[in-house]
């Protein structure tokens, strides 16, 4: 029987699944994402019981996924103790010697919504995960868009609310969009976590107007079929609509898209879009 091998990681938690080759998940564990040393222990013990045929690893970043790049299979410049320009496909070649497919943990949410879930079928589509951080991921003709490196799409640059005087949160660029709508940035600039605020709150009219902003460059850039919104901010069932209202108003009817209804949407695979999305692909790098 064939065997996948799936790992979502992130930089709270490693989810690790095995599945057989129609998905079916066989067992599935969260590992505590800690220093290398322990965590990348915890994750080669979960699969060795395990005669695993490929892996598909969706990771937190940046990663290199350059094949020229003699850094490739790393994460990179992550501020993550412990984690800054680790080997992690060399670590787990090692471990295993079996294929690996290596990429984002946006980009295999992306890949997962596309083959199971709200862009099911949907050639061309965009992931964005607003969360503790933000990231972006591309669907372009039926397969995951990198270029020379991944695309980083948490970290564009948005116009300032009139009313938001609040510092920007992103250690590197400020007033990016991380900087303004994640998760972190809405607690450290508003001084509660966003589920604690009330609807009526400011911080969701700015966070609205910095994704649609978002939403309209890559409307624009790329042209998708769909926009899916995920990540824990997503909870937040009153902030969707404000996003499609003030996207359609932004765009000016400048660009025929889809009803917003339709064009920007939550996961179809709630939180398991990222580990589906892993399990493709280890299934993908098989065949």
């Amino acid at each position: 029987m064939t065997l996948l091998g799936a790992i979502e990681a992130g930089g709270t938690k490693f989810v690790c699944a095995v599945s057989d080759n129609a998905l079916n998940i066989i067992e599935r564990v969260s590992i505590p994402t800690t220093v290398p040393e322990e965590t990348m222990e915890a994750v080669v013990d979960f699969f060795g019981k395990y005669d695993v045929d490929s892996f598909g690893i969706g990771s937190f970043g940046p990663i290199d996924v350059n094949p020229a790049s003699e850094t490739y299979g790393y994460i990179t410049s992550t501020p993550k103790p412990g984690w800054n320009q680790f080997d992690f496909v060399d670590y787990l070649k090692k471990a295993f010697g079996k294929p690996i497919y290596w990429t984002t943990d946006v980009n295999a949410a992306a890949y997962g919504e596309y083959k199971l879930g709200a862009s099911r079928d949907i050639p061309n589509s965009l992931y964005l995960t607003i969360g503790t951080g933000v990231g972006g991921g591309a669907v372009i003709n039926g397969g995951i868009f990198n270029g020379y490196s991944h695309p980083e799409m948490g970290h564009i640059k948005v116009q300032r609310h009139p009313e938001d005087t609040g510092e920007g949160s992103c250690p590197y660029h400020g007033d990016c969009l991380e900087g303004l709508a994640s998760g972190s940035a809405i607690e450290k600039r508003f001084g509660k976590k966003g589920i604690d605020l009330p609807k009526d709150h400011k911080a969701w009219e700015f966070t609205a107007y910095y994704l649609a902003q978002a939403l309209m460059n890559y409307s624009l850039v790329l042209s998708p079929e769909r926009i899916i919104l995920g990540g824990g901010v997503m909870k937040q069932a009153h902030l969707l609509p404000m996003i499609q209202a003030k996207l359609e108003e932004l765009m000016a009817g400048y660009l025929a898209l889809p009803p917003m209804v339709e064009y920007v949407q939550t996961p179809g695979l709630e939180d398991n879009a990222g580990i589906t999305g892993c399990l493709l692909l280890a299934q993908k790098i098989l065949n």
